[in-house]
């Protein structure tokens, strides 16, 4: 059975670009949030396997909908994937309990390799 994903971007391109990645490699999107507010909602109603999250988004920002996420779930599998790569923010979301942090644009192997390490875990 392939792990379950659900991605959260507020930009549809990046959420398709994730998925054309994913699916090509076995895995299974179960969900789609464009807002932190949906991204928690979706990942309490889909229960996913990992969660690819965004920072910037409307609503609540990825950081916001990550605490909550993990204080629902503290075994969650959150990965960031965002254009900010401020050095105490990828800090800061490690050691709240994320399992890694890609910068925006990404190739597709650092992807793979995160949720595949993150999975593993």
């Amino acid at each position: 059975m392939p792990f379950r994903v659900l991605l959260a971007d507020d930009l549809y391109f990046m959420r398709m670009v994730q998925k054309e990645v994913l699916e090509a490699n076995g895995y299974q999107i179960v969900g789609e949030a464009s807002t932190g507010i949906e991204a928690v909602a979706k990942y309490q109603e889909l229960n996913p396997d990992i969660i690819v999250l965004d920072i910037t988004m409307p609503e609540m920002n990825g950081l916001e909908a990550m605490r909550r996420i993990l204080e629902i779930d503290s075994q969650a599998k959150i990965i960031i994937c965002s254009a900010i790569g401020q050095q105490n923010l990828i800090v800061g979301a490690i050691n709240a309990g994320i399992k890694d942090f890609i910068v925006k644009p990404f190739k597709p192997e650092r992807l793979l390799s995160a949720i595949k390490k993150a999975l593993a875990a």
